[in-house]
């Protein structure tokens, strides 16, 4: 059970066919055991991800009806307006369904920065909410994952989980 801290530019796979810098390069010496990502964060999306190979938890953090919690820092290109802001929180249609968060909020002090907490896994989710209004996302950082967070969790860093963080998640429903 291992937690990095991605950085930008790294995507989440396994190996590319196109060389491009993925996030296995940077978990390469965590351990002897083949680990994988748990879920997937886009090449520029930075933060908390979890590798495992334990399918069962595995399973468990990524279907949707488990509802895991996940805690994102969205900075837009310009300030997000109030009236978006009601509509958002209210939940939107998409083109692939309605997505409601299950908190979104203004972070201090600014309006172009958002945290949102939303459990869905559909791809890039996120990003689309605020595309929908009009908004370009500058910058999207996954704070929170399923109790776990980043913090003293250098980016491009990775630690291993601690019994006690290993329990917690096993505790998920199923």
């Amino acid at each position: 059970y291992v937690l990095l801290n991605k950085p930008k530019d790294y995507i989440t796979t396994m190996n590319d066919p196109e060389g491009r810098k993925n996030v296995m390069e940077l978990v390469r010496n965590a351990c002897s055991e083949r680990i994988y990502p748990v879920g997937r964060l886009d090449r520029t999306t930075t933060g908390v991800l979890l590798f495992t190979n334990d399918g069962e938890l595995t399973k468990q953090l990524t279907h949707p009806r488990y509802g895991i919690k996940k805690i994102y820092r969205v900075t837009l290109d310009q300030n997000l307006k109030h009236n978006d802001f009601e509509k958002i929180k209210e939940g939107i249609e998409l083109e692939d369904g309605f997505i409601k968060p299950d908190a979104i909020e203004y972070a201090e002090g600014s309006k172009n920065e958002i945290g949102i907490e939303i459990h869905s896994g559909r791809n890039r989710v996120v990003r689309r909410i605020f595309e929908q209004f009009g908004y370009k996302v500058v910058k999207l950082d996954r704070v929170y994952f399923a109790g776990l967070t980043k913090k003293a969790l250098e980016r491009g860093m990775w630690r291993h989980l601690t019994e006690k963080e290993i329990g917690f998640l096993k505790m998920t429903p199923a």
